[in-house]
């Protein structure tokens, strides 16, 4: 359409033009050339009066365009204003109403918190009652002479005093009794003579660290280790931890002995990952070293050494993580930060909080294989024993089942599909050399500020040989290692 209007005016110029040149030619005589200048002229005018009236046009236009969008943008702004004002107006409701519910709600929560926590005291009371119900039966009816005349003639039937960890039952400190006469070590000593034998031993280094390995099931590969220390006699004679650990307690020397025991671990694991990257160390803890003024040295120390800490796990009993409070939970989570994992051990039965135990950083619980096949007598939990590793799977945490003393407890516990498992069957604990326990490189640095773990250092020697280690001597201390730990590689 504007493109006809635009070629009309043109032909209408052209003819305007034209019929002037023809006027003053025939009536004023002026000649052709003159009058087709004066044509051409004409025409000339008439183009740029064109040209400037459309520029006016669209200037006034374009004018008026900016003006309607001014004006819609001022309407534009004023309704944003007005719908910013009802949305405050809308958050401070809002807010009012949050405040609100939460206020009505804030009582029913804490009566439900503190009705929690009543339900599991009252459940733990009475798993206390079953389990002293259970012990004082079983105390009743056995006979001291069938406990003699039932020797062990295969590994299996060892003791269980053996499988007790250095750190067992840590947080539930039991009535010391009367010192049993089979142990030669105690002959003789009341209660403070063995604390003083037990802090004695403690103080001149003298404990043994002791590794059984926990193997895959069925496939009986070594995947894990489990450090137990032992202390040493004034005979020579190995004290296993279920006989001294009720003394070392009532003597507060459990954080100490922890400190040791870390500090040998740290060393252990050094030397098992430059043979297998895949293998890991349970380490005993108890919850007395958690909540001890010293904890700071050891948190420095696994700080510096948590490169391996997805090798490390630090491993506390039933009763210690049932009786941990505010100061044992943050210990926990220093240490989670730092990479550590966790297990639990020495259960009584299998009430356990797995959702709760993954966002402390549990990532495994070994169970009595006796316990889990439902053998100690009673039930243990509301979930059967067969679906209890499925559950604990669910939120992240695996099953070890340990104390298996025969191929029929194997059989048994595929069938509930148990991973892992530890037992005489399959390797009993065995000492580490002295020289498995000499540091590796850059293990020296690892003390330095550390007051309390330098000292054990100095006195376990490892940081005098950490100095003149070599290639070839830490091969032959891996391959004494495999040899005296029951390593299959």
């Amino acid at each position: 359409m504007v493109r006809i209007s635009a070629i009309f005016i043109a032909v209408c110029m052209v003819l305007i033009a034209a019929s002037l040149g023809i006027v003053v030619y025939l009536r004023f005589g002026f000649t052709g050339v003159e009058s087709a200048l004066v044509s051409l002229a004409v025409l000339t005018a008439l183009a740029v009066y064109n040209v400037v009236s459309a520029r006016l046009r669209d200037r006034a236009e374009a004018s008026d365009h900016i003006s309607s969008l001014s004006r819609s943008s001022s309407d534009l702004a004023r309704q944003l204003a007005e719908f910013g004002r009802r949305l405050n107006a809308m958050d401070g409701k809002v807010e009012q109403v949050l405040d609100r519910s939460l206020a009505t709600a804030q009582p029913l929560a804490a009566e439900l918190e503190e009705l929690s926590t009543l339900v599991k005291q009252l459940a733990d009371s009475v798993a206390s009652h079953e389990l002293a119900l259970g012990s004082t039966g079983a105390k009743r009816g056995a006979a001291p002479a069938t406990a003699a005349a039932s020797a062990p003639t295969v590994p299996g039937a060892l003791p269980d005093a053996d499988f007790v960890p250095a750190a067992a039952a840590a947080s539930s400190a039991p009535v010391i009794a009367t010192p049993e006469p089979t142990i030669a070590a105690f002959h003789g000593l009341d209660r403070d003579g063995i604390i003083a034998l037990v802090r004695n031993a403690v103080e001149t280094n003298r404990i043994d660290l002791f590794l059984q390995p926990i193997v895959t099931l069925p496939q009986r590969k070594v995947r894990f280790y489990e450090a137990m220390s032992r202390i040493k006699g004034e005979g020579g004679e190995h004290i296993v931890a279920a006989d001294f650990l009720k003394y070392a307690e009532a003597g507060s020397l459990m954080p100490k002995l922890d400190h040791l025991t870390v500090l040998r671990c740290v060393q252990v694991v050094r030397r098992l990952l430059l043979k297998n990257r895949d293998i890991g160390l349970f380490c005993n803890l108890s919850g007395a070293t958690l909540t001890d003024a010293r904890f700071a040295s050891l948190l420095e120390f696994v700080e510096a050494n948590r490169a391996i800490a997805p090798s490390l796990v630090f491993e506390f009993t039933q009763s210690a993580v049932r009786a941990m409070g505010p100061i044992e939970h943050e210990s926990l989570a220093a240490l989670a930060e730092r990479g550590f994992r966790f297990s639990i051990d020495s259960l009584a039965d299998l009430r356990v909080e797995p959702r709760e135990l993954n966002e402390r950083g549990f990532r495994f619980i070994k169970v009595p294989a006796a316990l889990l096949l439902n053998r100690a007598g009673a039930a243990s939990t509301d979930i059967h024993p067969a679906d209890f590793s499925d559950l604990l799977a669910r939120f992240g945490i695996d099953l070890i089942a340990e104390r298996i003393e025969n191929e029929g407890m194997v059989v048994d516990l595929l069938d509930y599909d148990v991973r892992f498992g530890q037992g005489f069957l399959f390797a009993p604990p065995r000492p580490v050399r002295a020289e498995a326990l000499q540091g590796v490189d850059g293990e020296a640095g690892t003390g330095a500020g550390k007051p309390e773990l330098a000292a054990q250092s100095t006195s376990a020697g490892a940081l005098a040989a950490a100095a003149a280690a070599s290639e070839s001597a830490e091969a032959r201390a891996i391959a004494q290692l495999a040899r005296t730990g029951g390593a299959r590689g």
